[in-house]
């Protein structure tokens, strides 16, 4: 497994460094940072701030996904899954959740509510073609190759 760092800078003196919670987890469990309990009704969606502004070197991004406890259990979930959080981004960490149980959930300081993948970018090349080369598959769309 590959390891490059990423730099946290605290914004609130109660957050919570993110953290690993396993020797082989591939995401780092990120905690919110709130003066107060907030509830999500069912289809509320709310930004969840972190505490921190954070470094991700040049070449990699923050993939910002649900937590699969929260999803199953509850309906908690990340609704731009996975946000990105890209090397040049400056700004707090916040996690957008979106309650899509049916019932309320509340949300307290220090609850783990998402998860962040460090991983390498490509940036493609962009060119104009006046064709493309053909596949088996053509233009076949959702659902195309099978149930």
């Amino acid at each position: 497994m590959s390891r490059t760092e990423v730099r946290f800078k605290r914004l609130h003196p109660k957050a919570q460094l993110p953290a690993y919670q396993s020797a082989e987890a591939a995401g780092m469990d990120l905690h919110a940072c709130l003066d107060m309990p907030l509830t999500l009704q069912p289809g509320d969606l709310v930004r969840v701030p972190l505490g921190w502004i954070m470094a991700i070197p040049s070449g990699f991004e923050g993939q910002v996904r649900p937590r699969s406890g929260l999803a199953a259990r509850h309906g908690i979930t990340v609704p731009n899954a996975p946000g990105t959080i890209d090397s040049d981004y400056r700004g707090e960490a916040v996690v957008a959740l979106i309650n899509l149980g049916r019932a309320a959930f509340t949300v307290e300081h220090g609850m783990r509510i998402a998860q962040l993948v460090v991983a390498p970018v490509v940036r493609a090349g962009v060119s104009e073609v006046t064709e493309l080369e053909q596949t088996a598959r053509g233009s076949g769309g959702f659902g195309s190759t099978g149930r």
